[in-house]
Order: C-alpha cells, then structure tokens, then sequence
C-alpha cells in the first residue's frame, strides 16, 4: 500500500511493476507480427533474478501473465502502446524536435533503440537505485544509447523542473515528453501540478504523450484486492500502490490552454492495427479496456 513519502528500488513496490512490464513486453515481442518488440525487455529481466529468467524460458507454470486471460490481454496492451510512443518519437524527430524528457523512465530502452536524429538529448528521469540498474545492465552488456542520454536521478515528488534544467535542459526549445506508466501512481492534485508543470517547460512547437487511465469500478478494484490477498503476485499486488480516483483528463486538460490533442483508447487502437481488442466490460482481467493514450502539440 503506498504510504507519503514512501520509497523503492527496481524490486519492490512501484519500481517492481517495470520488471513485470517488461516481461509483457518481452513475451509479447516474441509473437509472430508483434506490434513492437523491445529487446532489452529480456537483458533487463534476466539481470533480475531467476525468477524473471524462468518466466522467459516457460519454466513458471499458471503464471498469470503467460496462462490467463489477462495475460494475454496485457501483452497486446503493453505491444501497444510501446508501439504508439514509439511511433510518437519518430513523428517528433522528424518536426525537428532534439530535446526529449521521459518521466518515470524506468526500464524504458528508447534511447538505445530508435533512431535518433544526430543532436537529440534524451533526459530520464526517475530514482536513481531504478537508473543505476538500467545503466549497469546496458553498459555491463556493452550497449550505448544512441543519443545524448543525460541521467536526471530525481523523484517527481521534488524539484524535479530545477534538477531538468541543471543538467543541461532548454525551456525555450521545443521538447518531445512521455508521461507512459505513471499518472495511476500520483493522486489527482500531484497530475494536475504535473500537468501545470509540463506546460511551462514547453516552448512552442512542444509535444507530450500521455498514457492515462479511467477510473477502475469498486468491483474490479475489490477483486484485485482479493486475489492479492490469496495468492502474492505483482498483478495483484498492483491495485494497492496505484491511485484509483478520478484525474484530469489529459486530452481535455491541454487542449484547454491551446494545445491540439487527440486521443484514442486502446481497445480501438488495437483493433485499427488488426489486433485483438479486450472483450466484455473492463474488470480485473481487461484493465487495458480503461486505457487512453493522448498526444498533443503546442502551437
């Protein structure tokens, strides 16, 4: 359960769940026309522990990302978006835009597997025991970011904006954000200050994505808490260190003060890909049906 102040590394509370994205990430990769593949999803998991390793070699028999319906589900889910943001980037480097701020970053690899236009600075932010992993696994491995990657080890609940600029960032150069995998782990007022912040830093010409959840309904959030305390594992332990509470909602938010925004729910972005959409009513097993993702320019 998240706590004020509260802390974590790459194994616990809320840096644990990278580890279980990614081997959605990683398994869903391995499928035949996969909407994105990631392959330091797999250097990442079985740096890990064991326990990630097996995951990926079979080994863990009923393991609800690999043996159920909602672990079908998240994988299409997790291809999905990895393939939208990826996209998003690729749009943004070719507007011209050489300054990139990924918040939360986590096991994000991006700055070592897109292409990178020659003068793009990609600035992670997220606490530095989550950072020092990712940079160990990719050096130790003899990986190289092919862009600028400056490493901003800082929680977002600081001065996170000062820490940006200190290390080298330009508030009047337009910017590429990506806020992916992270508003369900703020209460509202913290999105909304996130928000207000993002549209200061941003000088015109500025981009953000956005991936955003709705409210989950009590009974899909009552059965998450249940199983959790049947049986341990990260699917079920998840609904405790998430935020489950109305928010801004994103494309609203910034079309407001005079961005352009578009969103598209997952469930139809998978289907306009011929993938397979989540059926029947979002619960415990379709959270990706209560998935948005947004994109929006400033002028």
């Amino acid at each position: 359960m998240r706590t004020e102040g509260d802390t974590w590394d790459i194994k616990s509370s809320v840096g644990s769940t990278a580890l279980f994205v990614a081997a959605a990430r990683a398994l869903a990769g391995d499928e035949p026309g996969a909407l994105a593949e990631d392959p330091f999803a797999e250097d990442f998991l079985r740096a890990a522990g064991a326990e990630w390793a097996a995951l990926l070699d079979g080994e863990v028999p009923g393991h609800p990302l690999t043996d159920t319906e909602f672990g079908k589900d998240f994988q299409e889910f997790q291809a999905a978006r990895t393939r939208y943001f990826d996209d998003y980037f690729r749009e943004a480097g070719a507007a011209d835009i050489r300054q990139v701020v990924i918040l939360a970053a986590g096991l994000d690899a991006r700055a070592y597997r897109l292409p990178w236009a020659d003068g793009t600075v990609v600035y992670e932010l997220d606490r530095p025991q989550v950072l020092d992993f990712k940079r160990e696994v990719l050096s130790g491995n003899g990986d190289e970011p092919r862009a600028d990657r400056r490493e901003i080890p800082a929680d977002l609940r600081d001065d996170w904006p000062r820490a940006l600029r200190d290390s080298g960032f330009d508030p009047s150069a337009p910017t590429a954000w990506l806020v992916e995998g992270l508003l369900i782990y703020l209460p509202a007022d913290a999105v909304e200050q996130l928000f207000e912040t993002i549209d200061a830093l941003s000088a015109p010409g500025s981009r953000v994505a956005i991936e955003q959840m709705d409210q989950m309904p009590e009974s899909a959030a009552a059965a998450f808490a249940e199983q959790g305390e049947e049986t341990e594992n990260a699917r079920n332990e998840w609904v405790g260190l998430i935020y489950n509470e109305p928010r801004s909602e994103a494309a609203e938010w910034f079309t407001a003060r005079g961005w352009s925004a578009e969103r598209v729910d997952v469930p139809d972005y998978l289907r306009e890909h011929g993938r397979p959409a989540p059926a029947g009513e979002p619960g415990a097993g379709l959270v990706s049906a209560l998935v948005s993702l947004v994109t929006a320019v400033r002028s």
